[in-house]
């Protein structure tokens, strides 16, 4: 009796391990085929994940050149002669009609007299003149505009009639700490409605004899 107990546990051990085999490549296979919990949310094991650009104070992004694959182009100052690296289409549209009221309310601007974008390197990160990084940002008489009490009381009044046109889109350096009075710049981040609106509005204006910077009313 001992000798056939011996036997059939060695034919049953024998039978689970012919079993256990025979699973084994199936086991191995279902094993392979689950996709683990990054595969399957299209994450890669290991990967970094993309850096967002960087923005300037105002939460334009950065360009890191003009005229070439960039947001900043060159454009021209029209009735000033000057020219300036703007961020193209709404942003644009708003700062030069900033530059042209100052050029023919505040004072007339000269050849130096306006700066658009800079380097990144160049500029203060956090503060408002990172936006000239961005496009989003003019300096106007960089030279001795930089400072407090570059303008004289009138001129400082019209400066603030012109901000107020543009509901607060525009925000002018003067009121910075610390101050700089050359600079001007959009104080919107880029999906804000209220720059759009502005600008169509700006663009109205100049489509409209009388309107628009420049305009002489009696």
């Amino acid at each position: 009796m001992q000798q056939k107990m011996t036997r059939r546990t060695v034919v049953r051990t024998a039978a689970v391990v012919g079993a256990a085999a025979a699973l084994s490549p199936v086991l191995s296979a279902t094993a392979v085929a689950a996709p683990s919990a990054g595969a399957a949310d299209g994450a890669v094991p290991g990967a970094r994940k993309p850096k967002r650009p960087a923005t300037s104070a105002n939460g334009w992004t950065i360009q890191t050149n003009v005229d070439r694959d960039s947001q900043v182009w060159t454009r021209s100052v029209s009735g000033a002669g000057l020219t300036v690296p703007v961020w193209i289409g709404d942003v644009e549209t708003v700062l030069l009609h900033v530059v042209r009221r100052f050029h023919y309310e505040v004072e007339e601007l000269h050849a130096g007299d306006l700066a658009g974008w800079r380097p990144a390197k160049e500029v203060r990160r956090r503060h408002p003149e990172s936006n000239l990084a961005s496009g989003t940002a003019v300096r106007i008489r960089p030279g001795i505009g930089a400072t407090k009490g570059t303008l004289f009381p009138l001129q400082t009044d019209t400066v603030r009639a012109i901000l107020a046109d543009c509901d607060g889109v525009v925000r002018w350096g003067g009121d910075d700490k610390p101050v700089d009075e050359s600079l001007f710049y959009i104080a919107v981040g880029p999906l804000d409605p209220r720059l759009a609106a502005l600008a169509a509005r700006i663009r109205e204006w100049n489509a409209t004899p009388g309107e628009g910077a420049g305009a002489i009313t009696a």
